[in-house]
């Protein structure tokens, strides 16, 4: 039996942005297109067009499990959906060994008119599977996706909720050779989050080869031996996961700005450094959205200053400022003597998105001006389950907070 699961050549996928098919009814439609000059059609159709995959080439063994991840509009799920046949690849082609079972898009492979017991042997019939194989997994399935009071309810009646539980249920106990799961961690409670992760362990445990897509990096830390990084619809590093991620994680961010006396526009105090730290002040290449950031900054006075200021600043990924802090915030005494320092800015846990931000430092001093490095430390957030994580199409916003809720009925 062959070893590779998945071999994949030289995928491409070409989409026509905002075009319909040109159609030509009538005799005046023809004469009327004939007058377009074919050049212009022809740089118009090469503007309007996105490569979501180019040239994307890798094998994937049976009994690996592989993760991909990327940036929003990498080519992840187009991958996905090529490998699921949902797709036609623009050239390239992908062989598949094995039976292949997905979780893509909430609602891919179900018929909205039919129930859910319904869908789950429309499903495993499309697999390939006989209805006594069905029938064997059929309570395990309505168990895990925790449908059992609407199984004879139409599927179109179902919360997103309800939906996706029942397609990861089905994709993944239907007992497939091949399991492509996409972003099953953005939708669903961290409960059902925790279980998705289990049964994915499960299946790889037996034997079975999993591609998951996924923005959660410590998930895909866990469960994945190889990775895959997208960027533009090309594969920018595939390898061991640690490396792969370092190198996502790498791509969006610095994890440390050091700037020299010589570099600095004034003669009393400067920056030298900044970053994002653990308990321990040392640098962390990898934040997430459960991380309690730290920033260290790093700075010097030459000569003595009076009143000097002190301010962090955070800002989203247009550069807009979300929050600012002056270190009298804390009662602490911007220092005014020479010497080196280091200050600690400590911002709280779960404040952030799944988002990319950036840090700036500004020192004041007095009759000078403001002493300000424009060059801000960049850092990407990544998801874990958290607030940011929760709801079916992640949550708006630049920061996230924890807030108390009260409910109480007023029934008379």
């Amino acid at each position: 039996m062959n070893s590779e699961a998945i071999v994949a050549e030289a995928l491409s996928k070409l989409y026509q942005i905002g075009h319909l098919q040109n159609r030509h009814d009538t005799l005046r439609d023809h004469l009327m297109a004939g007058l377009v000059d074919i050049t212009q059609r022809k740089k118009r159709a090469e503007e309007d067009s996105i490569w979501a995959l180019r040239n994307v080439s890798f094998n994937v063994q049976q009994g690996e499990v592989v993760g991909i991840i990327g940036r929003n509009g990498a080519g992840k799920s187009t991958l996905l959906k090529v490998l699921a046949r949902i797709t036609e690849p623009t050239s390239g082609r992908a062989v598949i060994n094995g039976r292949v079972g997905s979780l893509l898009e909430v609602g891919t492979g179900f018929h909205p008119e039919l129930t859910g017991r319904e869908n789950i042997f429309l499903n495993g019939a499309i697999l390939g599977m006989r209805k006594r194989e069905i029938e064997r997994q059929f309570d395990e399935i309505v168990a895990f996706a925790e449908i059992e009071q609407f199984l004879d309810t139409p599927v179109k009646r179902y919360s997103s909720g309800m939906y996706v539980r029942l397609a990861f249920a089905v994709a993944a106990h239907l007992e497939p050779e091949i399991l492509l799961v996409d972003e099953v961690l953005a939708v669903g409670d961290a409960q059902f989050q925790k279980k998705c992760l289990g049964k994915m362990n499960d299946v790889a445990k037996q034997g079975r080869t999993v591609l998951f897509v996924s923005h959660n990096m410590g998930a895909v830390s866990r469960m994945c031996q190889r990775g895959i990084l997208l960027r533009n619809g090309e594969i920018s590093a595939l390898g061991n996961i640690e490396q792969v991620i370092d190198a996502y994680i790498g791509s969006g961010a610095e994890s440390i700005l050091d700037w020299q006396r010589e570099e600095q526009a004034n003669d009393s105090a400067y920056f030298s450094r900044i970053y994002i730290g653990d308990d321990q002040a040392r640098p962390l290449k990898y934040i997430t959205t459960a991380t309690r950031l730290k920033v260290f900054i790093h700075f010097e006075i030459i000569r003595q200053i009076r009143n000097l200021k002190l301010q962090f600043t955070l800002l989203d990924h247009n550069g807009d400022a979300i929050l600012a802090s002056n270190i009298e915030d804390a009662g602490i005494e911007t220092p005014s003597e020479p010497g080196i320092y280091q200050v600690c800015v400590v911002l709280p846990k779960d404040l952030l998105m799944y988002k990319t931000y950036s840090i700036r430092a500004i020192l004041w001093i007095p009759r000078v001006g403001e002493c300000d490095r424009q060059d801000a430390l960049k850092f990407t957030v990544e998801a874990v389950d958290s607030l940011s994580t929760s709801m079916p199409e992640g949550r708006p916003g630049t920061i996230s907070i924890y807030c108390d809720w009260t409910l109480s009925t007023n029934n008379s």
